[in-house]
C-alpha cells in the first residue's frame, strides 16, 4: 500500500520510535509556545529542562539528539536562549568537546590491547566483589589524576569488546556496532540465551561500579572534573592545598562508596550481584587461547606499541602536557602511524561513537544556556545566601546535589562559585566562609550528582553510548542502580560537611 505524502512525513518523523513517543514530542513542540505566552519564560525554561530529561530517559527508544534538538532549536526560536550564548557555552566547553571528538577516538585504537589486558584480569580474579572494587576503586584513583571521560571511555570499550565475543558465539554470526541487529538477540540460539542475559546483568554491574568510581575519584583532586579546576582557580588553591581541604569530606565518602560496592555484590540488590556464567567464562577462555596462539610478530609489535602509547597517554594526562584533546588527537596519531592504519575509511570507524555525544553534548549547552539567561537557579542561590552562615555549607552541599541532578554540574558549580566570588568581593562574607562555602559547592555538585545521567557527563556518555543497548542499560535502570551510591555518598558527604565546616 501506498502512502501519501503527509502520512510519509509522521512515518519519517524520529523514525522507527513508538507513535506515543513523537506525539509526546510534537505536544511538547506545540505546548512551549503557548506556555510561554501564558506563564513566562521561567515555567516555560524548567519545563524545558524536565521535557529534555524525558528525551533522555527514552534513550533506548530514540537517540536524545535529534528530539532534544529540536526543543532546544525551539527554545532559540521563541527567545528562552540566544545563538550567542550557546555559543559561549561550546566556548567554555570547548576542552570537553576536542576531548569526546579526539579522546575517545584514541582509546578506539587500543581497543585489542585493552581486551587483552581486561580479559586476562576477567579470567584471573573469580571473585565478583574483588572484581568490582577492583573496577570502582581503579576508576577512581584514574579519575583523581586523569579524565573521567576517558576513563569511562576505556570501561566502554572493554564491555563492547566483552559482548562481542560472546556473542559472536552465541549468534554463530560476526559482531558489528553498525548492525542494531546484535541489541536485539538477533540469532542467538535459545541455548545462550540465559547466558547473555546474565552477562548483561555482569557487565551492567561492572560498568556501573566503574561509573560511580570515576565520581568518587574526580571529586578528590584539582584536575578530577572541570569544575574542580574552575573552584580552586577562584579560590586560589595548589593542587596539594585542594586535596587537603576536600580530603574530611571526599575521603570518607570513598570509604563509604567502596563499602556500598561490596555490600551491593553481596546481597545482590538494585540489579547488582551477577556472577559470569561459567559458559561464557569458557568462551572467554577459549577466546584468549586462541588469539594468544594466532598473535603473529606483527600483532605482538601493534600491542607494544599500543602499551607505550598507553604509558605516554597517563604520563601526558597526569602531567598535564596539554589540553586532553589535544592529547587525544596525538594518541590517534602515533597509534595509526605505527600501526600501519593509513585509510581514511579505517580512521573514520573510531569517530562513530563520539560524535553524536558530542553533538548531543552542544544540544545539551543550549538547555544550560537556557537556565543561564532565564536565571532559573538564583532564586535557589539568593535563598541559601539568605539563612545563617553557619548552616550554609550543608545547604549549598543539598542545593548543588539537587541542581546538579537535573543540569549539569560543571555549570551548576559555575553558576555557584561565581555568586559566591561576588559576596566575598563585596564584604558580604569572610575568606573563611568562603572557603567553606567553595568546598560544599565543589562536593555538593559532584556527589549527589551520580543520581541521575544528567549531572555526570560520564553517565551521560555511558547511556548514550554502543554498550548501552547491548546490556539493557536505560535511564531508568541507571537512576535505579546508582540509587544505593547516591543515598549513601549524599548523606555521608552532607554529615562530613556539616560537621567538618
Amino acid at each position: 500500500m501506498t502512502n501519501t505524502l503527509p502520512q510519509a512525513f509522521v512515518r519519517n518523523f524520529l523514525g522507527n520510535s513508538p507513535i506515543w513517543y513523537k506525539q509526546a514530542i510534537i505536544g511538547f513542540l506545540i505546548l512551549n509556545p503557548i506556555l510561554l505566552f501564558v506563564a513566562g519564560p521561567v515555567v516555560t525554561g524548567w519545563l524545558l529542562i524536565f521535557e529534555f530529561i524525558f528525551t533522555l530517559a527514552l534513550a533506548l527508544k530514540c537517540y536524545p539528539l535529534q528530539p532534544g534538538g529540536l526543543l532546544a532549536i525551539e527554545a532559540i526560536v521563541i527567545g528562552l536562549a540566544s545563538p550567542e550564548s550557546v555559543s559561549h557555552e561550546v566556548e567554555a566547553n570547548l576542552e570537553v568537546i576536542l576531548l569526546l571528538m579526539f579522546m575517545v577516538a584514541g582509546i578506539y585504537f587500543m581497543k585489542s590491547m585493552l581486551l587483552w589486558v581486561f580479559t586476562k584480569i576477567l579470567l584471573q580474579v573469580r571473585s565478583k566483589m574483588l572484581l568490582s572494587l577492583m573496577f570502582s576503586l581503579s576508576a577512581a584513583v584514574l579519575s583523581a589524576f586523569l579524565d573521567a571521560l576517558t576513563v569511562t571511555a576505556v570501561l566502554i570499550s572493554v564491555g563492547v569488546g566483552f559482548y562481542a565475543v560472546y556473542h559472536k558465539v552465541a549468534s554463530g554470526t560476526s559482531f558489528s556496532n553498525s548492525d542494531h541487529d546484535y541489541a536485539n538477540d538477533h540469532g542467538v540460539t535459545d541455548n545462550h540465551r540465559q547466558d547473555l542475559e546474565r552477562f548483561r546483568s555482569f557487565l551492567r554491574s561492572l560498568l556501573m561500579h566503574g561509573a560511580v568510581g570515576t565520581a568518587l575519584g574526580g571529586v578528590c583532586t584539582l584536575v578530577g572534573e572541570p569544575q574542580n579546576l574552575l573552584i580552586a582557580e577562584k579560590a586560589g588553591w595548589e593542587f596539594v592545598e585542594f586535596f587537603l581541604l576536600m580530603a574530611p569530606i571526599t575521603m570518607p565518602v570513598l570509604v563509604a562508596g567502596l563499602i556500598t560496592c561490596a555490600l551491593l555484590e553481596k546481597t545482590g540488590l538494585f540489579d547488582y550481584g551477577s556472577e559470569l556464567p561459567d559458559n561464557v567464562r569458557g568462551i572467554l577462555e577459549n577466546f584468549a587461547a586462541e588469539e594468544d596462539k594466532k598473535r603473529t610478530t606483527r600483532d605482538q609489535a601493534m600491542l607494544v606499541v599500543q602499551m607505550v602509547v598507553a604509558v605516554f597517554l597517563v604520563f601526558a594526562l597526569a602531567f598535564h602536557l596539554a589540553a586532553v584533546g589535544l592529547i587525544g588527537l596525538t594518541i590517534i596519531v602515533l597509534l595509526t602511524a605505527f600501526n600501519g592504519v593509513v585509510e581514511e575509511h579505517q580512521i573514520g570507524k573510531a569517530f562513530e561513537e563520539a560524535l553524536p555525544f558530542t553533538a548531543l553534548l552542544v544540544v545539551f549547552f543550549t538547555i544550560v544556556s537556557v537556565i543561564h539567561e532565564q536565571h532559573l537557579f538564583q532564586p535557589i542561590i539568593a535563598w541559601v545566601l539568605s539563612m545563617d552562615p553557619s548552616i550554609q555549607p550543608g545547604l549549598f552541599f543539598v542545593a548543588n546535589g539537587v541542581l546538579s541532578a537535573i543540569s549539569d554540574n560543571v555549570f551548576v558549580a559555575t553558576v555557584y562559585i561565581n555568586e559566591v566570588s561576588a559576596a566575598l568581593n563585596n564584604g558580604t562574607i569572610s575568606r573563611e566562609h568562603f572557603d567553606a562555602l567553595a568546598v560544599a559547592i565543589n562536593t555538593g555538585t559532584n556527589i549527589p550528582s551520580v543520581a541521575t545521567p544528567n549531572g555526570q557527563a560520564a553517565f551521560l556518555f555511558l547511556l548514550t553510548s554502543a554498550i548501552a543497548p547491548l546490556i539493557r542499560l536505560s535511564y531508568g535502570k541507571m537512576v535505579w542502580m546508582a540509587l544505593p551510591y547516591t543515598i549513601v555518598m549524599s548523606i555521608t558527604g552532607y554529615i562530613a560537611v556539616t560537621m567538618t565546616l
